[in-house]
């Protein structure tokens, strides 16, 4: 399942950035990212999504990214990384999370692939300042 999780995200790799969208090869955020990577390889999306600003949650602190994934993804076990599994990011200390990607390679070059504003949707290397943002890691839960 995890590569066919990884090889739907490379698909979408080059749609640019646009908030609130999740359409391969029109536009996506971080979160249409994975919800098109949801419907192509689960079918339906679990529940849906209310429109939302740049800065939502952050006002309010709540943690709405988080608790959506717990509702509908598996916490990963432990702090590895395996292909295939959501990432979701603090992209500041104290802050809520908000910003997710895809791990798309693990071992000794980790990389991970994301919708990042102002770049589209992106593999990056897993490194260091991004290991510091992990919030919390989940695995799709399959059937």
């Amino acid at each position: 399942m995890s590569a066919e999780i990884v090889t739907a995200a490379r698909g979408w790799i080059g749609t640019p950035y646009l908030h609130q969208a999740s359409v391969k090869g029109v536009g996506a955020d971080c979160l249409g990212l994975l919800r098109g990577v949801w419907r192509e390889v689960f079918g339906a999306e679990p529940e849906p999504v209310p429109a939302y600003t740049p800065d939502w949650s952050e006002p309010q602190g709540e943690e709405r990214l988080l608790a959506a994934a717990t509702r509908h993804m598996r916490r990963a076990d432990s702090a590895a990384l395996v292909p295939g599994q959501v990432i979701l990011f603090r992209m500041r200390q104290g802050a809520v999370a908000k910003h997710l990607g895809i791990v798309s390679q693990a071992g000794a070059r980790p990389a991970f692939i994301h919708a990042y504003s102002g770049h589209g949707v992106l593999e990056s290397p897993f490194s260091t300042p991004w290991r510091r943002r992990i919030a919390a890691q989940f695995t799709f839960v399959e059937g």
